[in-house]
């Protein structure tokens, strides 16, 4: 009986860990140390913060001079050139009702963004009915929505706008590198690591038909059921949202920290994090699941309901929000040889770095509104990250680096940046 009760609470505290609220509790945790100089990497200078919401400020006043900033989400850059590819895909397809194309659009934002990991420096993306080349993030994202519409997921000839669980199960890493143009001259980092965790989706999929099968053989896009259950009248959470993702799709990803019987995920160490549980020492971040939060919040409106409570979601903790801080001086590296180091996901170093990016991104988001004229309920933090801290980030790596790379060199899988 103890051990079953050491195993429940053991569960619990790892559940725990499963929101975008510990996210925030424990990356701002590290920042506390930050601001102590208690870290073993980094130095944090707040008094540099007012400079870098400036460069922020700068960026959203030339890409949206009226201010109308839509939310961060994958679906901007299927707009990649100026191009509204969903749009086109929208007044064509012949879905029966908007639960139907919700569905689909869950499909396409789902597959995509668990394929939007750091592409390299080197990879390119050729659309075929532009003929314009993309790089990095938008060059992912039309390439995986070049291979939805043309039925690369679907198991349905006649639907090819659907993203089939039996598909994804078998899809070999082969079949991604002649969608995404890979050659040896043309390499994209972590082929084989993107197609094992579109892998692991069709299995996780496939063996939860109650799931992802309520309405529909089972495919990824059947959360839209899930989620839209959790409405009260027609408002949403954004939380719930992310529940969602976290507690039904936690097991696609690749085996790390498993406490309780609980795959926590993109969850690492850090020796300075407290709790008063076994949690101690651990720093979730949820980086793709937010990402993907974010992403599924204008499907649902698509589909007639109103999410609310979006600042409940956190910064995303990836290479250009980081390295905006990096590059404005706001953290500095105690060892500036560690730029010329290549670090592992689970390091130290990128745990701080990744925590202290969720911290101060709360922490400029006020600055920020303060310039342009808002409070908080009209801007949220995922307009400031579209206006934003991911763009200037992107912007000042261009400017210090002639290839636009980030200022540290992660390893990574694919899973994870």
């Amino acid at each position: 009986m103890t051990d079953q009760l050491n195993i429940s609470s053991e569960t619990q505290a790892a559940r725990s860990l499963l929101s975008a609220a510990a996210v925030r509790d424990r990356s701002h945790q590290i920042l506390r140390h930050g601001l102590d100089g208690r870290l073993r990497h980094f130095n944090v200078h707040l008094d540099r913060l007012d400079s870098c919401a400036d460069e922020v400020v700068a960026t959203i006043r030339e890409a949206y001079p009226a201010l109308e900033i839509p939310f961060h989400a994958r679906w901007r850059h299927f707009s990649a050139g100026g191009h509204d590819r969903w749009d086109a895909v929208m007044h064509g397809a012949p879905w029966p009702d908007a639960a139907a194309m919700a569905r689909s659009a869950f499909d396409l934002a789902i597959v995509s963004v668990l394929l939007d990991a750091g592409a390299g420096a080197q990879w390119r993306y050729e659309e075929g009915r532009t003929g314009e080349t993309y790089i990095r993030s938008e060059g992912l994202a039309v390439a995986s929505f070049d291979m939805f519409i043309g039925g690369a997921f679907s198991s349905r000839p006649e639907d090819p706008f659907r993203v089939d669980a039996d598909v994804l199960l078998t899809l070999a890493p082969d079949d991604l590198a002649s969608g995404f143009q890979v050659t040896q001259d043309n390499p994209l980092i972590g082929v084989e690591g993107r197609a094992s965790l579109l892998n692991r989706l069709g299995r996780v999929v496939a063996t939860n038909p109650d799931i992802f099968g309520q309405h529909d053989d089972p495919r990824p896009g059947g959360l839209f059921d899930v989620i839209a259950e959790t409405a009260e009248g027609d408002t949403i959470r954004a939380t719930s949202i992310l529940d969602a993702l976290l507690d039904h799709l936690g097991p696609i990803w690749p085996g790390r920290i498993t406490l309780g019987g609980v795959d926590l995920g993109d969850t690492w160490r850090h020796p300075l994090v407290e709790a008063p549980d076994v949690t101690k020492g651990l720093v979730p971040f949820h980086k793709l699941s937010q990402w993907l939060a974010y992403s599924l919040i204008e499907p649902l409106e698509w589909a007639g309901y109103t999410v609310v409570e979006v600042d409940g979601l956190t910064g995303l903790p990836e290479y250009r929000n980081g390295g905006l801080f990096l590059d404005s001086g706001v953290l500095a590296l105690k060892d500036p040889a560690d730029t010329e180091r290549s670090h592992t996901v689970d390091s130290t170093l990128v745990v701080e770095w990744r925590a202290l990016t969720v911290a101060l991104l709360d922490r400029i988001a006020d600055p920020i509104r303060s310039r342009l004229g808002f409070k908080a309920e009209d801007f949220p933090l995922a307009k400031v990250l579209e206006g934003g801290t991911w763009a200037t980030g992107r912007r000042l790596a261009r400017e210090r680096r002639q290839d636009g790379s980030p200022p540290l060199t992660i390893i990574s899988d694919g899973t994870v940046f």
